[in-house]
């Protein structure tokens, strides 16, 4: 029950349940009892629970009501599929008898996996694909691919974005993804348990990233794709090698159209020997086939996939090359019309036509929704041709302007997702808000982008462009604060956080904490969030110092330390106190105390004794709420004041409360929350059986 809870504990119900267990917890142990964070904590905790109920009727009924209202676990709620594979492939029988094998192996209680390993362009993930598409029948509940970036340690995924979107592949809702990486393991593998499932990991950097999404599940067989064996993963071992003489040529005259023109085959044996048997060099060698015009003078030496691209970038038109290079100078996850505009400098239109050129000839990839990227071993050819023909002026002048594009671009799409908050940049009201319908729309760009918003930060750090780096950790607020990602977001905010001063300071270690603690790392996110208050008092924002203990306050809440929440919540009350009229704060004033009593109110819940106190200040905070006609918070707070009425089992008392709840967000929109009343009242009818 306990980890049921922790692992749904994403969205407001699994909060509100984990909070719930917090004060039944105290109840029953009758000391402070910390939340679990680790398996044992979760094992022992359990075992106070099983003591206190089997003593106690009371409290075996109080725990009976709430497992029984506590939300479902995770569920699968789609059939994902693999893309097709491509339509010409040859040569590869007996890697595919050795991942037939593995993948129908008897179930004995070790995880079925197999590592797919073969230099770049040798047809690794294109075998996945067509494994995939031939054992579909094997595989009834679906085929999930995950790129995992692994071209180098910089732009491999962490363990935790991997399993972020394995989830949303299993038809999981962002609010129903835990934050935590233990919990989100917890939650894959409750998924997956019984389902006949392949599991294709791309692009694979080391054993660590894939290893949280290794099971023992009997039907799931898990495909890692990598360019080299990985130390510590224990998997089948399955070598993709070069095509031979026979099925290279069959490849290529397939690419052909099926067969070879009669000028070009006194070239094909030294074609065939340049491209080395690799299906990438022999698919960009293809198109250039009929004319004769492919060839190697004074292309250099060495890997046939750098080779092909050699050629095929010397063959582009001066503009299409200039494109294709300076595109490559960061490792962007991918690239759009608006991006390759702003960095070269020409229309969307132009931009548009280079781009379908380059996918045509093999020189990008195609990444949906009319965006590229590129291979890693093109990507690095074509940034060493950018240095070597454009020249350092030119790159760094470029990556400035990519940059540039991005920080905009995340200004403007974070005005519109958060456009009250009092934390929004200056610079994106300059701006103005970009050209989305609502909020939605807006998170959906801004997490369309977010791998390169994260370059972006990574980019002006080296350069030592510090004003970037803080306002774009700024830009990422709205963001954060409705979709989450925190273990994508680190990277750019402990940028931010170690590059800012003053006011932007006090914001960035604001925004690091609050995502170490999404991710459990009470320990650094208390740290991040006492230097935040420090950074604020300094700088003289009494606000944002007020917050940042406010949010201190919340960390100890969610460990089930209520006494210290308490003194927190209180402390930031004095500090908005302080702020007088026409200072900066002050017009927020009515609706920032409001908040404090009511999470004084939560607090108070917990320690036991002072259930009259905590009814006092749930009860003038919610005079507050009404009084300004806030709906929502109005709503969460005769949520609170029902689970303490609750909690004495004043079911009768608490049902009322419920009702005038689910009144107030009848205009809101608020499913998550309209859940955590229903559960309530489930509660509430249990308590009363």
């Amino acid at each position: 029950m306990l980890t049921a809870m922790a692992t749904g504990a994403a969205g407001e119900a699994g909060k509100r349940s984990l909070e719930a267990a917090g004060v039944l917890v105290r109840r029953i142990a009758g000391r402070e009892v910390p939340a679990p964070a680790t398996d044992p904590e979760l094992a022992a905790v359990a075992r106070t629970i099983h003591e206190g109920v089997r003593r106690d009727p009371a409290l075996a009924r109080a725990w009976t009501a709430l497992a029984r209202a506590a939300p479902a676990g995770p569920e699968v709620r789609r059939v994902p599929a693999l893309p097709a594979p491509t339509r010409f492939f040859t040569d590869r029988d007996g890697p595919l008898k050795d991942l037939v094998r593995e993948a129908g192996r008897r179930a004995d209680g070790r995880p079925r996996v197999a590592l797919l390993h073969g230099p770049e362009g040798i047809g690794t993930s294109e075998l996945a694909l067509f494994l995939g598409s031939r054992e579909a029948k094997r595989f009834p509940h679906g085929q999930i691919r995950i790129d995992l970036r692994g071209g180098s340690a910089g732009t491999a995924l962490d363990p935790g974005a991997v399993l972020y979107r394995a989830l949303l592949e299993l038809g999981l809702a962002d609010e129903e993804i835990p934050a935590a990486p233990d919990d989100r393991t917890r939650c894959f593998r409750q998924c997956v348990a019984g389902l006949k499932l392949l599991l294709v990991l791309d692009h694979a950097y080391s054993a660590a990233q894939v290893a949280p999404l290794l099971t023992a599940a009997s039907g799931v067989f898990t495909l890692v794709v990598a360019r080299r064996p990985l130390p510590g993963l224990d998997a089948l071992p399955v070598p993709v090698g070069p095509l031979g003489r026979k099925d290279a040529l069959k490849l290529l005259t397939l690419l052909a159209g099926g067969s070879v023109p009669g000028g070009a085959r006194e070239a094909l044996p030294g074609l065939l020997a340049e491209c080395g048997g690799s299906p990438y060099a022999l698919r960009v060698a293809a198109p250039w086939l009929g004319d004769g015009t492919w060839g190697t003078a004074g292309v250099p030496e060495g890997d046939p996939v750098r080779r092909a691209a050699e050629i095929g970038h010397r063959r582009l038109a001066a503009d299409t090359a200039r494109v294709y290079r300076l595109m490559a100078l960061r490792a962007w996850t991918d690239i759009g019309v608006a991006a390759v505009a702003a960095t070269v400098r020409i229309t969307g239109t132009e931009a548009a036509r280079h781009l379908v050129e380059l996918a045509d000839r093999q020189l990008l990839e195609p990444a949906g929704a009319g965006r590229y990227r590129y291979r890693p071993a093109i990507r690095r050819h074509a940034e060493a041709a950018a240095e070597r023909e454009d020249g350092p002026a030119a790159c760094a002048e470029a990556v400035r302007r990519a940059v540039g594009h991005h920080l905009r671009f995340a200004l403007r799409a974070g005005l519109v997702a958060l456009p009250q908050s009092w934390r929004t940049a200056p610079r994106a009201r300059e701006l103005g808000p970009g050209p989305y319908r609502d909020a939605g729309a807006a998170i959906d760009a801004l997490s369309a982008d977010l791998g390169n918003l994260v370059e972006a930060a990574h980019a002006a750090e080296e350069s030592g462009d510090t004003d970037t780096v803080e306002l774009l950790g700024h830009a990422l607020w709205p963001y954060q604060l409705k979709a989450g990602r925190y273990e994508e977001l680190l990277p750019a905010l402990r940028s931010g956080a170690r590059t800012a001063t003053g006011r932007r300071a006090g914001q960035l270690h604001f925004q690091l904490g609050m995502a170490l603690a999404a991710l459990k790392d009470f320990d650094a996110a208390e740290s991040e969030l006492r230097a935040a208050a420090e950074a604020e008092w300094q700088a003289g924002h009494v606000r944002g110092r007020a917050s940042a203990v406010e949010a201190l306050g919340l960390l100890r809440l969610g460990q089930w330390r209520y006494e210290e929440a308490y003194g927190l919540f209180t402390e930031a009350g004095a500090v908005y106190d302080t702020i007088g009229d026409g200072e900066e704060g002050a017009a927020d004033l009515p609706r920032a105390r409001a908040l404090v009593e009511r999470h004084k109110g939560r607090a108070l819940r917990g320690i036991p004794g002072r259930r009259g106190e905590a009814l006092e200040r749930l009860g003038e905070a919610l005079s507050r709420f009404r009084g300004a006609g806030e709906a929502y918070n109005t709503a969460r707070t005769l949520t609170d004041l029902a689970e303490v009425r609750l909690d004495a089992g004043e079911a009768e008392a608490a049902l009322p409360l419920i009702d005038e709840a689910e009144a107030a967000l009848a205009q809101e929109r608020a499913e998550p929350h309209l859940a955590v009343l229903r559960d309530l009242r489930s509660r509430c009818v249990t308590a009363r059986e």
